[in-house]
């Protein structure tokens, strides 16, 4: 009988554990795999709200736009507008630049970068204009900086032709 009892026991105890195993590894899936399921709107407004605190400081704006680029989004301009005004709160014009390169890294390359882009651009401009930061455009950083095209500097070496190889035929130097 006691047998009998103490299995029950073993039983009911290991179906509770199994209870907690699950909830434990549900509970730790953590903020990123429950945002995926949320619609935009919602997701969207998460993002606008926590950016639009009064309170806010530069580790918390950081964390939200490595929250937010994180997910398989393009931000949409309101949440762009919340970023730069939160940049312009805590005041760091070097986060706002560095935001919106991400934001354009974010709407892919080729056609889609050339079509979105500009799009987000022209509408948060106002915003632009009115916290005076300047688009990495402005700046120049969407061109290379300090490229210098002569190969011959630092293509060339002086074991290529004891091995045997050349340059490539029809090979010539830009300048």
């Amino acid at each position: 009988m006691n047998s009998i009892i103490g299995y029950s026991k073993f039983r009911f105890v290991a179906a509770a554990g199994r209870n907690l195993i699950s909830r434990a590894a549900y509970s730790g899936l953590g903020r990123e795999e429950i945002m995926w399921n949320w619609p935009p709107e919602k997701f969207d407004n998460h993002f606008i709200d926590y950016l639009s605190r009064p309170e806010i400081d530069g580790w918390e704006v950081r964390k939200a736009f490595t929250e937010l680029f994180n997910f398989d989004v393009i931000p949409d301009p309101k949440i762009v507008t919340a970023g730069l005004r939160a940049c312009r709160r805590v005041n760091d014009l070097s986060l706002a630049v560095r935001f919106l390169e991400n934001v354009k890294l974010k709407c892919g390359s080729g056609k889609t970068r050339k079509l979105v882009y500009p799009y987000i651009i022209q509408e948060v401009q106002p915003i632009l204009d009115e916290l005076g930061i300047p688009t990495p455009e402005d700046l120049g950083y969407d061109k290379p900086e300090y490229f210098h095209p002569a190969p011959e500097e630092y293509w060339e070496k002086k074991w290529y032709k004891d091995y045997g190889y050349t340059k490539m035929p029809g090979y010539e130097h830009f300048g």
